[in-house]
């Protein structure tokens, strides 16, 4: 018998070490064997608390924060929640601005897990003193000792996945792993992944995921930052109107463009068809897979990991709800899986 109690000291010590599933019915008819990072299995349910906790702790070590430190952040849901949660735990203020296309279950969340949180209109210039980016960094000018996070611009968001995500994808493929598909906001997940890998095997295709009206296809292809393909869309934590300095292009091999609403009934099959409760970003990975097999990109001893970033607890009030998708103008189902899974008994 243990003398001692077997548990975790907080919830922090649960981040990373997340499972690597198979997929199977959603692909069956793909080319290659396919499988699935499950971020989702972080205690703050997404990826994005490795690099919460990776950041707070490397200002940590440098003597940039205190205990009557602030922390600001922008985001887009996902990372405000981890930013909240590891705060909560070490004792700091959080504040964080969202986008108001960020979903009403992250924005709720984010205030059950006592942040300040101001919402920021969604389809204006990064440069605008409305945009979420300009208001985190007012907040920063304004409030004495806090800290922005700026995960856009921060290399430890690469690098909290160059020294995680990436070696545990490697070990749990015994380093068989030929291609990435992960999708691309800050880039941080993409581009500490690709990197790690990238130097395990120069071979691995590092492929990222872009949203239309998101410039980073374009840039990674031409180097233009090209305003013109700026336009609103649906799809959150993934494509950007500006370019990330958290993006190592050079890792990454392709963009591959999906659209909102394919996207968002990919997501509802991935839980239908392997009973994976994913996010929005999840669909976008699994649209861009469907289409990389029309191009034959995959062969059939390939082995294709893709990233599921997030759970789909945080989208029940947009891609879950019927009615947001029809309000969308989006089908409930593929044109093909059209049939009611309710049935009202009168």
């Amino acid at each position: 018998m243990k003398n001692k109690i077997d548990a975790h000291k907080n919830i922090l010590s649960l981040i990373g070490n997340t499972p690597l599933i198979r997929l199977n019915r959603i692909v069956k008819d793909f080319k290659g064997s396919y499988y699935a990072k499950y971020e989702a299995f972080n205690p703050g349910h997404s990826n994005k608390d490795r690099i919460a906790l990776h950041i707070i702790e490397s200002a940590e070590k440098k003597g940039l924060i205190d205990k009557n430190t602030t922390i600001i952040e922008t985001t887009s849901g996902n990372t405000g929640f981890s930013l909240s949660m590891v705060s909560m735990v070490k004792g700091y203020k959080c504040i964080v601005a969202v986008s108001s296309k960020s979903s009403t279950d992250k924005i709720d969340m984010l205030k059950s897990m006592g942040a300040k949180v101001y919402v920021c209109p969604a389809n204006v210039p990064a440069d605008d003193k409305r945009s979420y980016y300009q208001v985190a960094k007012r907040l920063n000018e304004e409030i004495k000792d806090s800290i922005y996070i700026n995960q856009y611009f921060n290399e430890l968001n690469i690098d909290a996945h160059y020294s995680t995500t990436g070696p545990e994808i490697w070990e749990q493929t015994s380093g068989k792993i030929t291609h990435l598909i992960a999708s691309s906001g800050t880039g941080g997940t993409i581009s500490g992944i690709g990197r790690f890998l990238k130097e395990k095997n120069s071979k691995i295709k590092i492929i990222g995921v872009d949203a239309y009206g998101s410039v980073l296809k374009k840039f990674h292809e031409t180097g233009e930052f090209d305003e013109n393909e700026i336009y609103p869309y649906r799809i959150e934590g993934l494509g950007k109107n500006l370019i990330p300095t958290s993006t190592d292009f050079k890792v990454i091999d392709h963009y591959e463009k999906v659209t909102d609403e394919e996207s968002a009934i990919y997501s509802r099959k991935i839980a239908e068809k392997e009973g994976i409760f994913v996010g929005y970003t999840s669909g976008a990975c699994m649209q861009a897979i469907k289409q990389l097999n029309k191009l034959n990109i995959f062969e059939e001893n390939s082995i294709i990991v893709t990233v599921f970033c997030d759970h789909g607890s945080r989208y029940m009030s947009k891609i879950y709800s019927d009615e947001w998708m029809k309000n969308q103008g989006f089908s409930i189902k593929a044109k093909d899986e059209q049939e009611s899974q309710i049935e009202f008994i009168r």
